[in-house]
């Protein structure tokens, strides 16, 4: 019975550890924890994790060049590694880079000094690759710990989660689903989450994304938005 403070202690210590996670699904999470879902523009911010990717990354510009949109890739280290001709192709386009970790892994159970570690590492591949150093800063699956959190600041990085997304990471996700599901109800400042790679998804995913965003551009025209980086 004596151990049963202590337990409840340490259940307690961990929720207030994990508790920034939820601000990847719950917006007053993330006003609460202060992590910005949207940006302060009359735009919406269209951005793109988990590349660089061989084959989606170039689908991607070309698909964006072609719209006239800029964007935000939050890059894999791992990825960036392994593909640092496009990271620079993503920067000469004129997007914006910012980190996505090193490792595609949650963080949840990781220390401090273990998250200080792999964003070490993304910073290097990045600079190694292009020669940027990033200003922004998205974990994977969008989970912060509280620790976490307080790092990215510490290191001068800003986070930024986002207001819709597309899902367009699922098996089964079409092009008219994923622009159902980013765009719709579209208001001034939005962050639209989308992936240019399946590295860490169902297969071949990028090609409905492509394949969404423009009509995903013409319903942000339709709402009497643009579409613009940061």
């Amino acid at each position: 019975m004596a151990l049963r403070p202590l337990v409840v202690a340490a259940g307690g210590m961990l929720a207030v550890h994990w508790s920034p996670a939820a601000a990847a699904v719950l917006p007053l999470a993330a006003k609460a924890f202060g992590i910005p879902t949207t940006i302060d523009t009359g735009r919406v911010l269209l951005t793109f994790d988990d590349g660089p990717h061989r084959e989606g990354t170039p689908a991607v510009l070309a698909e964006l060049d072609r719209l006239d949109v800029s964007a935000v890739f939050f890059v894999s280290g791992e990825q960036v590694e392994r593909y640092p001709e496009l990271v620079r192709e993503i920067a000469a386009a004129g997007h914006e880079l910012g980190l996505h970790g090193f490792r595609h892994r949650a963080r949840l159970q990781w220390s401090r000094r273990l998250l200080a570690d792999d964003t070490r590492r993304a910073r290097e591949a990045l600079s190694a690759a292009a020669g940027l150093e990033p200003s922004l800063y998205r974990p994977p699956h969008g989970v912060f710990t509280r620790s976490g959190l307080c790092l990215i600041r510490d290191l001068g990085l800003r986070p930024l989660l986002w207001s819709k997304w597309g899902r367009d990471w699922e098996r089964g996700a079409t092009p008219e689903s994923i622009v159902d599901c980013a765009a719709a109800d579209l208001e001034a400042g939005d962050v639209v989450l989308l992936h240019d790679a399946d590295h860490y998804s169902a297969p071949a995913s990028w090609r409905a994304t492509v394949a969404a965003l423009g009509p995903i551009a013409d319903r942000i025209a339709a709402a009497g938005l643009q579409a613009a980086s940061v």
